[in-house]
């Protein structure tokens, strides 16, 4: 944990100057209130989430982290609407998700969050621009050229804009993450939810995708990045610690350290 962040337990975060609602105030793109969720297993009742309560405000760049058991897992799983709280409240961008149905919640996640996963999840034989298209598939609103042509400004803004006809196999580890980081912005979503997004990443690697989501950040986009690993707090606004199943602190960042000058500072790498 960042020594100089400031520790706010059990509270949100203060909102980010300028992200504001139409009221004045910052627009919470996330709420869980008292969020509890248990599983049977046999005859023990497994306490995953046990009374989890935060706010996410718009242009937040968050991390969430946990060991093993420490309910991280099932909380990204209510955060993307894969899950339903046992009680408690879920708000994502305003609207309530624990009444709702499977399909309901399925076509509020693919309008609302945009995923990016450790392994990619890129279809194999598939070209860039094609794997971007997805999510807009679904869609009926968004015709075939319009699709195409916002798969492509995503993949420019990632800096992908001379492989867009490259297929999944014929990319490095970190181009078909930014592949999958385009076609997470590409529905222009409420949330970016990282799911151990440079888990599968060299050091470098891993310092090009922190300097990708900085980028994403100043931007405006609200970012969760779900980790184990803790160093990536130093790189975000804000963090979550969770520890069974409860949230064990809630910090604010007040001293960002620069992906840039870190990928800067690493030693230039040498071919064997």
């Amino acid at each position: 944990m960042n020594e100089s962040a400031i520790k706010t337990t059990n509270t949100p975060s203060t909102p980010l100057p300028n992200r504001e609602g139409p009221g004045g105030e910052s627009r919470v793109v996330i709420e869980l209130q008292n969020v509890k969720r248990y599983f049977q297993v046999g005859s023990e009742t497994v306490k995953a989430l046990r009374g989890v309560s935060f706010k996410i405000y718009e242009g937040e760049f968050v991390t969430i982290q946990g060991t093993s058991g420490s309910g991280k897992s099932t909380l990204l799983n209510q955060l993307g609407c894969l899950d339903t709280p046992t009680s408690g409240e879920y708000f994502l961008d305003g609207i309530s998700v624990r009444s709702m149905s499977k399909t309901q919640r399925a076509h509020l996640r693919n309008r609302k969050i945009g995923f990016v996963f450790q392994n990619y999840n890129l279809l194999a034989k598939t070209t860039a621009v094609e794997n971007v298209e997805l999510p807009l598939m679904y869609n009926s609103e968004v015709s075939a050229e319009e699709r195409h042509q916002r798969a492509i400004k995503a993949l420019e803004a990632v800096g992908l804009g001379d492989r867009l006809y490259h297929k999944s196999n014929q990319m490095s580890g970190g181009q078909m993450q930014r592949v999958a980081i385009a076609r997470a912005l590409v529905n222009d979503p409420a949330v970016l939810l990282a799911d151990e997004a440079t888990g599968n990443l060299d050091t470098r690697t891993s310092f090009e995708m922190l300097v990708l989501f900085q980028e994403l950040h100043r931007q405006g986009h609200t970012i969760i990045f779900v980790t184990h690993n803790p160093e990536i707090a130093e790189y975000a606004s804000r963090n979550i610690n969770l520890r069974d199943g409860k949230i064990r602190e809630d910090t604010v960042n007040q001293n960002i350290k620069s992906a840039a000058e870190a990928l800067a500072a690493l030693p230039k790498p040498i071919d064997d």
